[in-house]
């Protein structure tokens, strides 16, 4: 199949009639699907339905500290619960706070907390003047929209296939004293699915900012999540910076939101005793407790890393051939030069790059074709992609006959919109 690119003018018009042609087709389906967001299908909800009746008849709600699992208290999580995230984390248990269900609310509050009180004794950042943040790009759209609520200046940083741009991380860092942090999904990131090589993990941790409360966040959020029989092996953050004694620069997240109910999870925070000195004195403030049932509940079910594991592969069961619609469907897209995507192999999206100019006009006709896709521009701070090209995919949540069909939609729309592009262009 010629690429688009090589095609004459004549050929680009007849090309999009027939284009046109086969959207109206698509169209006149009246179809109403969405993949606008990384929500688990309710088959792999119904993995774990039966943590909810373990507790029930259970006589000894007694955990090892002491506490009564129903009653007040442990605001910093179950000791069984901290011992499991320090695992996942490979964090220490006693630098881990175990918390409700999302890790996004405890990335929140720890800017929170370095808003109004700093970190380890530094001025809080709200008294600091402008304060800047740096974004891999494409990334993730929740993450910009905390550091966009604070008004930050967001500085996007390109994403490579070890990870983020780190020549130029280190460069901002150490000369800028207003960067304050970055935000990092290092493992299967998010939308692309790459995962940081050792060399980027130990040059992250080896960073030298210019501003003494700097802090890498690292939303370890898919750190299980296997697309494949052979999954990328992410390096320890933390081991890394106790190498190069810079143990206070990271502060870690992650939760069960993906593993078993994404509305009733468990998230965990996990950090040095200094950088999340303040953070623990606000949760004094805020709370007399976590809900330490539902971490009750997930002890008893998930028990340890390798009943994690074992779930986890119930999961890839059911999301591998979700993905394996997803890349077939764009090899067409390849074929014709009109978009480029990374093959994951973990985590919730497939990244694809359309024809510059193009991915606005990508999410319009798939829309009105009955398909809506995230936002165009949402994996850039602000929603500003320089080039338009940008796409995040979320196969999770769609059945594969709905799935199929959206790609059709899909790949239609990315040739329709390069088609028009390109005559665009060449048009003046």
């Amino acid at each position: 199949m010629n690429h688009y690119s090589s095609l004459s003018q004549t050929e680009l018009r007849e090309l999009k009639n027939s284009l046109q042609k086969s959207f109206e087709e698509q169209k006149a389906l009246g179809l109403n699907l969405n993949m606008a967001r990384g929500k688990p299908c309710k088959e792999q909800l119904d993995l774990s339905m039966e943590m909810l009746d373990l507790v029930n008849g259970k006589s000894d709600m007694m955990l090892s500290d002491g506490q009564d699992a129903r009653n007040y208290g442990g605001l910093e999580g179950l000791p069984e619960m901290r011992e499991l995230f320090g695992e996942l984390m490979d964090a220490d248990p006693c630098d881990v706070i175990v918390s409700g269900n999302s890790s996004l609310t405890l990335m929140f509050d720890v800017i929170a907390s370095a808003m109004t009180d700093g970190f380890d004794g530094s001025l809080p950042w709200i008294q600091q003047g402008t304060l800047k943040f740096l974004c891999p790009v494409p990334g993730y759209d929740r993450h910009f929209s905390i550091t966009e609520y604070y008004n930050f200046e967001m500085i996007p940083v390109p994403m490579t296939v070890s990870g983020p741009d780190m020549d130029l991380v280190e460069k901002l860092v150490s000369e800028d004293p207003q960067i304050k942090g970055i935000w990092c999904v290092p493992k299967y990131s998010n939308p692309q699915g790459i995962t940081y090589s050792d060399e980027t993990v130990r040059r992250m941790a080896s960073l030298k900012p210019a501003a003494p409360d700097f802090r890498v966040f690292w939303d370890n959020a898919y750190c299980v999540h296997e697309l494949t029989d052979q999954p990328d092996q992410l390096l320890s953050i933390f081991a890394a910076c106790k190498e190069v004694g810079n143990e206070d620069l990271v502060v870690q997240f992650t939760s069960t939101s993906k593993i078993t109910f994404a509305g009733a999870g468990v998230a965990a925070v996990a950090g040095s005793k200094k950088t999340l000195q303040n953070f623990r004195r606000r949760l004094f403030f805020k709370t007399i407790g976590p809900d330490k049932m539902n971490q009750l509940r997930h002890l008893l079910f998930l028990k340890d890393m390798d009943g994690i594991y074992q779930h986890m592969e119930k999961h890839r069961k059911l999301l591998a051939p979700r993905f394996e619609v997803v890349l077939e469907h764009l090899k067409e897209l390849g074929e014709t030069g009109t978009a480029r995507w990374v093959i994951p192999k973990g985590g919730y999206f497939v990244s694809v790059d359309v024809m510059d100019g193009c991915a606005k006009r990508v999410v319009s006709l798939c829309k009105e074709a009955g398909v809506v896709l995230t936002g165009a521009g949402a994996t850039y701070p602000l929603g500003k992609d320089p080039k338009d090209s940008n796409i995040r995919i979320a196969p999770s949540f769609p059945p594969v006959s709905e799935l199929e069909a959206a790609m059709k939609v899909f790949c239609i729309s990315a040739k329709l919109a390069a088609v028009e592009k390109l005559l665009e262009d060449a048009q003046g």
